[in-house]
């Protein structure tokens, strides 16, 4: 995978985000040059300070709702590819503020397309949302990537509005023959180390675990795609790759989640966590007036058959994973920037996806 972006130019919008800093993390490893885009660090703790990645990228403070500065920074750095993560992407903020979601998830996404059309030169892109993205009518089956769009809660909504103006665009202003190819990933609900988002739950359970005190689930039988932040982070570089060899995936969206029997309820994620982490315990809180959806599935078939993307992760080697990491972390036992250099080290080499 080195050769597709070594010394290649990469801008990622949201770099100091959860998920935003792993593929930083990933695309510094292969080699990239990154120009990191955010408004500020999410979260304290934060992974992106832990890893101290700000000495490794060109690391840029920006709100992606600002267009002049944005187009300002595209032309300046002129990427060869563009991963646009940055969002507001948490469902119960987005009931406090809709006003900010709509116009980061929506008016964000509007300002980097703008920023990429500008571009006079090759460009290939990944848009990210959400699964989220879907009118999630909570059916049995996994949603596929021409079902509705559309939540009902601010976040989802937001997401599936993004997706309408990604759409767009692709049809209006970028052709499948264009320089600029542009595709959209709809990952799961991910979780892995060095995430302490707010209303998340790995990160809810190792905050209140790791200072000896009950953690509160708020939807324990609300069922979600559970996988590992680097099976959906190989998601977007595979997708990124073959955009640049196949012209006609561009405008193309792709589902990037675990297998049919991977999806489990949040209490057998605590209850699977519970088998690495001693010592823990939760309550059950009631249920307020912002309903989640409580069942959500996703199809990535496909991403299957017209990337070759597989996941490489089951279940319990996802948790195993993830409390690995924490658990690192908080017994120091080694330096965290090599633990998680590591981690990409050894998903590579049991990965199944074939470039």
């Amino acid at each position: 995978m080195k050769k597709y972006f070594k010394n290649k130019t990469v801008i990622v919008t949201g770099h100091t985000g959860f998920k935003g800093t792993w593929l930083t993390l990933f695309l510094t490893f292969l080699g990239s040059k990154v120009v990191g885009l955010s408004s500020g660090i999410p979260s304290k703790p934060s992974l992106f300070q832990i890893l101290k990645l700000s000495k490794k990228i060109r690391d840029i403070r920006v709100d992606v709702r600002d267009l002049k500065k944005m187009k300002i920074i595209f032309k300046k750095y002129k990427p060869d590819y563009v991963f646009h993560l940055a969002a507001q992407s948490l469902v119960k903020r987005s009931f406090k503020n809709p006003i900010y979601t709509f116009s980061t998830n929506f008016l964000g996404t509007l300002n980097v397309l703008e920023s990429i059309k500008q571009l006079k030169k090759n460009c290939i892109s990944v848009i990210i949302t959400s699964d989220k993205s879907y009118k999630n009518f909570e059916l049995q089956r996994g949603y596929k990537e021409n079902d509705i769009l559309g939540g009902d809660d601010p976040y989802s909504a937001s997401k599936g509005c993004a997706e309408l103006v990604i759409q767009s665009y692709c049809k209006s202003f970028f052709k499948k023959n264009d320089k600029k190819r542009i595709g959209i990933a709809r990952a799961g609900n991910v979780i892995g180390g060095g995430d302490w988002s707010e209303d998340r739950l790995v990160p809810d359970c190792i905050k209140s675990w790791s200072k000896k005190k009950r953690v509160m689930l708020r939807n324990p039988n609300s069922t979600r795609p559970w996988q590992h932040v680097l099976e959906a982070v190989w998601g977007y570089l595979i997708l990124a790759i073959k955009l640049k060899e196949k012209s006609n995936l561009h405008g193309e969206a792709f589902n990037f989640g675990p297998n049919k029997k991977e999806n489990k309820s949040v209490l057998k994620v605590v209850t699977e966590m519970r088998k690495s982490w001693k010592a823990v315990s939760w309550n059950i809180e009631k249920q307020k007036e912002e309903k989640e959806s409580k069942l959500l599935k996703l199809n990535s078939n496909k991403a299957k058959k017209k990337l070759g993307w597989k996941t490489s992760l089951n279940f319990k080697e996802t948790i195993k994973l993830t409390i690995d990491w924490y658990r690192n972390f908080y017994n120091k036992k080694s330096n965290n920037y090599n633990f998680s250099i590591n981690q990409i080290i050894s998903y590579q080499s049991k990965t199944k996806n074939k470039l």
